[in-house]
């Protein structure tokens, strides 16, 4: 059967996980909105994809908002102990769908306790705060009352670890004077690279980097150059984008989603994926085009 673990493993806080992981975000509705169109093809992804090895899966209750949780209660409770759920927190959903900042020290420890309820925990393994300064991408200002809401909920046992995301460097380094960061989570894939600096910083650090939209999200990765290695190697696109991410640096853990069984088992095999110094060369390359 095909596994994750020839992908690897990484510290995040006091846990490990194989660098595969996965990524529930593709379990709610259209707009990660409302219930998805079938709940029993979500339940059986969540375990299949354990029973492929994945042992970290990434989730929100801001999601739905709480149906991927809830999903992944139904699909996965009691939880494997070696699976480590990760979740994040300062945002909620409109009527609409809209994305709007939840942020304030009220809003943040009703989304753990939200996270938690709807988990079916007792304690969440990782919290990741996710800066709303800017939703489109990292903006300087300033995170140290949210971090401290979260390191205050960590010291009454409600959360392992806290991570930081959609961050900048000096974002992490001003969160790691008030507690642990054990993971940073922005966009990075082969196509958008501005953080390459700051993985190589966090790795030296041993902290973990977690790159959403690993594909490209809303606007999937397209190039030439990646679909010829990928026809050479005789794998997918995203296939490849996934191997190079994991060849990258040591630090980086991947979550793509799916709600697909068979583009669920498609990632999975990226991890026995072996990507040559010649086509890394190449594929380093499609950023710069």
């Amino acid at each position: 059967m095909t596994s994750v673990q020839t992908s690897g493993t990484f510290k995040l806080g006091t846990r490990t996980v194989h660098r595969l992981g996965y990524g529930a975000m593709q379990l709610a509705g259209p707009g990660v909105f409302g219930p998805p169109r079938d709940r029993e093809a979500a339940v059986k992804v969540l375990r299949e994809a354990v029973a492929q090895g994945v042992d970290h899966i990434d989730t929100s209750d801001f999601y739905g908002p709480h149906v991927t949780n809830q999903i992944i209660r139904e699909a996965l409770h009691p939880y494997a102990k070696d699976l480590t759920i990760v979740t994040k927190v300062s945002a909620r959903r409109g009527e609409d769908g809209s994305w709007l900042p939840a942020t304030s020290p009220a809003e943040l420890t009703q989304a753990v306790h939200d996270n938690l309820r709807n988990l079916g925990l007792d304690v969440l393994d990782v919290v990741n705060l996710r800066s709303m300064l800017d939703v489109h991408g990292p903006a300087e200002g300033s995170l140290e009352a949210q971090v401290t809401t979260l390191a205050e909920l960590q010291r009454k046992g409600l959360i392992r670890h806290i991570g930081l995301s959609n961050v900048t460097p000096k974002q992490v380094a001003d969160g790691r004077k008030i507690c642990e960061i054990v993971c940073v989570q922005n966009a990075y894939n082969l196509a958008h690279r501005a953080d390459d600096a700051f993985i190589d910083d966090l790795a030296r650090d041993g902290i973990a980097y977690v790159p959403f939209f690993p594909l490209g999200g809303f606007n999937p990765l397209q190039s030439s150059v990646l679909s010829d290695v990928a026809a050479s190697l005789n794998a997918t696109p995203m296939q490849v984008a996934l191997a190079w991410l994991l060849r990258r640096s040591p630090n980086i853990l991947l979550i793509p989603g799916t709600s697909s069984v068979a583009h669920l088992t498609e990632n999975v095999a990226a991890a026995d994926l072996v990507l040559s110094d010649d086509v890394v060369r190449k594929l380093d390359g499609v950023a710069s085009r």
